[in-house]
């Protein structure tokens, strides 16, 4: 008879539950794993309290569902509880957070297979509207017109942070309509590429076939031309010798 099903989930509440533990071991195997549990008229079930911190709710509920799973139970498990299937966090950068989110942009280019995902990622940084890049560059002007508000006489910095706006826009100006191009990348040596890999998997002999002779290459003559070299070549010579 097949082990039963045990759903482990988060309630509004707060609390993760565990419910189909209704024998011995699967009961056993979550209180181990740090589960209280309840047995009222709802029937036997397992839940965290709603004060455990989230770190420990994700722990303890993928430890269970690991232990449960090596003793041959089907365990339903959500990704927010899963160690195994949630995205790693992005490490606490304090007042840097914008850093976490072009890290990510630049791993997502590095990661791109095709032109098509290369496209996508760079898009998030050439956005007309709200691309990183356009992000900055308003960034740069705002800081520049703020420092002349704040005093008149920086004007130097100020248009120094007018011309760093400037220069981001030339960047913007650069690759603007680049998407289309950005989408080829990768397609337009396929043919040579697909082409010298069927060269490669020809047989040894049909290769030296269609290798040309390096003598055929000097001289090309044809069969009857040939003959009649090798026949002169062969043949000795009668011409008489000097008369003494």
């Amino acid at each position: 008879m097949p082990a039963p099903s045990i759903i482990i989930t988060s309630e509004f509440s707060g609390s993760v539950v565990a419910k189909g533990a209704t024998d011995n071991l699967s009961a056993q195997l979550l209180k181990h794993a740090g589960f209280q549990q309840i047995d009222d008229w709802h029937g036997r079930r397992h839940r965290l309290p709603t004060t455990t911190p989230i770190a420990d709710k994700v722990a303890i509920a993928s430890h269970a569902a690991e232990m449960l799973r090596a003793a041959r139970y089907e365990v339903v498990l959500p990704p927010s509880l899963d160690t195994a299937r949630m995205s790693p966090p992005v490490p606490a950068l304090g007042p840097y957070a914008a850093r976490g989110e072009l890290l990510q942009i630049t791993d997502r280019i590095r990661a791109a297979e095709n032109g098509a995902d290369l496209q996508r990622a760079v898009d998030h940084l050439l956005h007309p509207e709200h691309g990183a890049l356009e992000r900055i560059r308003e960034a740069l002007e705002a800081a520049g017109e703020h420092i002349n508000d704040l005093h008149e006489e920086e004007y130097a910095l100020a248009d120094r942070f007018g011309f760093a706006a400037e220069f981001v826009s030339s960047a913007q100006s650069e690759l603007v309509d680049s998407e289309v191009e950005l989408r080829r990348v990768g397609n337009a040596h396929q043919p040579h590429t697909e082409s010298r890999i069927r060269s490669s998997m020809l047989p040894d002999h049909q290769e030296a076939a269609l290798t040309t002779s390096p003598a055929a290459a000097k001289v090309s003559l044809s069969p009857s031309v040939a003959t009649t070299t090798a026949c002169t070549a062969a043949r000795p010579s009668h011409a008489p010798g000097p008369r003494r």
